[in-house]
């Protein structure tokens, strides 16, 4: 779910904030990915493909067709794995599995063998990946802050109140789609806020850990802190009436989540290339996937870093000669220096 309403509210009052992008303006930057979120992308937007087994390799082929996407662009992708969620969000991941249809058991024994798979899948990509302690978006968001990566790749907006200063909407590799940036920094400035005050909105707003305030929307809650900077003093200034403040609302200890550090130390992050054999040998032998269709998208993946190679040897040969001076063609003598300090000396000293 992430934060309820938070892309509307920073459209229509921060608009300066989100910049649109193509997916080649982040050529060269090292980017966290979400893996659960773009799995369940995978998931639910692709026709599921069985195998001879039975197995859904939807999660799997999107996976492996989006990475080579992303290596094509010379994009340095992580994929961050969720840990353990913390009690607060409980209730929302059993809700999320009760609308897929999906019982606690299944759901859960079914993901980690998806997950492990696509581990699997990374490693012979030569990308790395991360297991994390706890939320993905949080350690994502660490990442950031650490600069470890230059931004976050997810659709829910929870990495901008875990603190990630550049979130990346719609990085899905497809071309002629519309990349839309959102910089934190100018939410804070735009609105107005600290961004111990933003957490308290996106709370407001409602969060994973936590209910919250009914009937409050996203102008009124922005307003609400704006005036007032926290959750204890909006409280004490609202109508409890139309705006019930549920019993027992442990919102301290969600915005305790928000700005909590992960445990662990940040990880090298090393890609390297492509193992081809290793790449057929696990999805077509393991997973039945189609031996040519495998094939063929590494031999475009080949083509097209041949192609970028090329491209970017000719820019910079062109770079090297729009740097040529004057200099490398006419030497200039200490003569020809004394004589132009001379000539700069007389014209000062003419009166006017």
């Amino acid at each position: 779910m992430g934060i309820t309403k938070l892309s509307d509210l920073i459209r229509n009052e921060a608009p300066s904030a989100i910049s649109y992008k193509e997916i080649s303006d982040y050529t060269g930057k090292a980017v966290a990915v979400d893996a659960s979120i773009v799995l369940q992308q995978f998931r639910t937007a692709i026709p599921r493909l069985h195998n001879r087994n039975g197995v859904n390799l939807s999660p799997l082929t999107g996976l492996f067709f989006r990475t080579l996407s992303f290596l094509e662009h010379d994009i340095k992708p992580v994929f961050i794995f969720d840990g353990r969620p913390p009690e607060q969000k409980k209730r929302v991941l059993e809700k999320r599995a009760q609308a897929a249809g999906w019982s606690g058991s299944y759901c859960s024994s079914s993901v980690s063998t998806q997950n492990q798979d696509c581990k699997s899948l990374l490693q012979h990509l030569g990308v790395p990946y991360v297991q994390a302690p706890g939320d993905a978006e949080a350690y994502c968001a660490q990442l950031v802050k650490d600069g470890k990566v230059d931004a976050v790749a997810s659709e829910d907006m929870d990495t901008m109140a875990f603190g990630s200063d550049l979130l990346i909407r719609q990085l899905n590799a497809k071309k002629n789609s519309e990349v839309m940036e959102y910089s934190l920094p100018k939410v804070l400035a735009a609105l107005q806020l600290t961004y111990r005050e933003f957490v308290d909105l996106c709370i407001l707003l409602g969060c994973d850990y936590c209910q919250k305030i009914q009937g409050l929307g996203p102008k009124k809650a922005l307003k609400l802190i704006q005036k007032h900077k926290t959750i204890e003093a909006v409280v004490l200034h609202i109508n409890r009436e139309t705006h019930p403040v549920p019993q027992e609302w442990r919102y301290r200890e969600a915005r305790e989540l928000f700005f909590q550090v992960p445990h662990g130390s940040p990880p090298a992050l090393v890609w390297k290339e492509p193992d081809e054999q290793e790449l057929v040998k696990f999805l077509c032998r393991e997973k039945h996937v189609k031996e040519e269709r495998v094939r063929r998208r590494m031999e475009n993946f080949r083509q097209t870093l041949r192609e970028r190679r090329r491209e970017r040897e000719e820019t910079s040969k062109a770079e090297k000669s729009k740097q040529t001076c004057i200099k490398d063609f006419f030497r200039v003598t200490r003569k020809r220096e004394a004589a132009a300090v001379l000539e700069v000396r007389g014209k000062r000293a003419k009166p006017e």
